[in-house]
């Protein structure tokens, strides 16, 4: 089949990728000049199988309710006069229930676990170098409240078989000794030792590289136009090249949508809803001072929901959300405020490890449904696949899901327990939904 892809961040080109494995001819469209320099550009850095609960819980809008008037809360939410930001909110606090969140756990582990093994299968093949560290996640709590949720929590997560182990405040340390400064402010911690970091812009930089050796078509520096259905399919996209009048059509058999949050307003054009909306996260990128010092063990501290990688002489601090458009400006207050936490929360952890004062700052929309499972299957329309609303699990999932996508575009069973759009499971086999 000849397929082409909208978007070559780490779902789009993971999708190529696995396309030509399977034997097809592969065009990629990006409007960007390289692969990976949207929202896979400077992320969190980890593969979290092991913490990937959605953000919808139990408790949930209480803590949503309170973060309302700080600029600098792990999620806010700035309401806005657009209808399908409150159908998302809605959305999401029907979903904040412990039977909701149980089931989609269900799910997020399943695609987890099938794309960490894909990723491990693909590092082998390729022997792409992208600053990776096996090293494990750790996760680790301020006060004795937050290490005994998260203890339930690592108890919710052995029952899908995730080996999540509960720390003392001495066990943490011996994971990252390099934490030894903010000891006293430790009640406890988690660790996964098989999840692990590293550059996902990197990875799938090079593995873009890869896939144009295999023969692939990458057409960067060109948009997408609005998509048409030609006899109820979709089999064709226009494109330009950004700034150029001339407009170019590729045809082909099979169109897959990938482009992140800006894939459910480009689907809605030909009839398919998609409850994706960006949550603008940032990240702080400081060249270490002392290397030594710095911590090795990709980290999450639960008091502001952030996450810190090592990535060689740098390390990467990630996190917030924020629901407010499809802003990506960073010179805005509560932008400033966002970004100066990032760095603040640094020094109090490593004080002086990183040279902070001169920060890499980068915000991306992170393409979340209000669940966290994404969107991988078939839409409505002939023809017409998608691969899109990772969230915040993007790199954790990226590789699986273009494998699985792949597989059913192929024909073929993908073997996890997913609801995968535009089917339904019958007796073990994945069947199409009739539109």
């Amino acid at each position: 089949m000849k397929v082409t892809i909208l978007g070559a961040g780490i779902i789009g080109v993971s999708t190529a990728w696995h396309l030509l494995e399977l034997g097809h001819e592969v065009t990629v469209i990006e409007r960007q000049p390289d692969a990976a320099l949207e929202t896979s550009f400077a992320n969190g850095a980890q593969i979290s199988v092991s913490f990937c609960e959605p953000w919808a819980n139990a408790g949930a809008p209480l803590k949503v309710m309170k973060w309302l008037m700080s600029d600098e809360s792990p999620l806010l939410f700035r309401p806005k006069l657009d209808p399908h930001q409150w159908r998302w909110g809605l959305s999401f606090l029907g979903q904040c229930s412990d039977a909701a969140f149980e089931r989609n756990v269900r799910q997020l582990v399943a695609l987890g676990s099938y794309s960490h093994e894909t990723l491990k299968s693909m590092v082998a093949a390729t022997g792409i170098e992208y600053q990776r560290l096996e090293r494990g996640i750790l996760h680790f709590f301020s006060t004795p409240a937050d290490f005994e949720s998260g203890a339930a929590g690592a108890e919710l997560m052995r029952r899908y078989g995730v080996d999540r182990r509960v720390l003392s405040r001495e066990e943490v340390l011996r994971v990252e000794p390099a934490l030894a400064s903010w000891a006293p402010n430790i009640a406890g911690g988690t660790f996964t030792p098989s999840d692990e970091s590293g550059d996902a812009c990197v990875f799938t930089q090079q593995l873009a590289r890869r896939c144009i050796e295999r023969g692939a078509t990458f057409l960067y520096e060109h948009e997408v136009l609005p998509l048409e259905r030609i006899g109820g399919a979709v089999r064709q996209v226009r494109v330009r090249r950004v700034g150029h009048p001339q407009v170019r059509t590729i045809s082909g058999d099979a169109v897959v949508a990938a482009m992140g949050s800006y894939t459910a307003p480009l689907l809605r054009g030909v009839g398919v809803d998609l409850n994706i909306y960006p949550a603008k996260g940032y990240s702080a990128t400081f060249r270490l001072r002392d290397p030594k010092r710095a911590s090795v063990v990709s980290l999450l501290d639960d008091t502001r929901k952030i996450a810190i990688s090592r990535l060689g002489d740098h390390i990467r601090v990630a996190g917030t959300a924020e629901l407010a458009g499809y802003d990506t400006s960073l010179d805005g207050r509560v932008a400033r405020a966002r970004c100066e936490s990032l760095r603040r929360r640094f020094e109090q952890l490593f004080p002086g490890v990183a040279d902070t004062s001169e920060p890499n700052y980068w915000t991306g929309l992170r393409p979340s449904t209000p669940t966290n499972i994404p969107y991988i299957g078939r839409t409505k329309v002939e023809g017409l696949w998608v691969n899109a609303g990772h969230g915040t699990l993007g790199w954790t999932h990226g590789a699986g899901s273009g494998r699985a996508l792949a597989e059913l575009i192929s024909g073929r069973q993908p073997a996890l327990a997913f609801g995968f759009t535009g089917y339904c499971e019958v007796q073990g086999r994945f069947k199409a939904v009739a539109a």
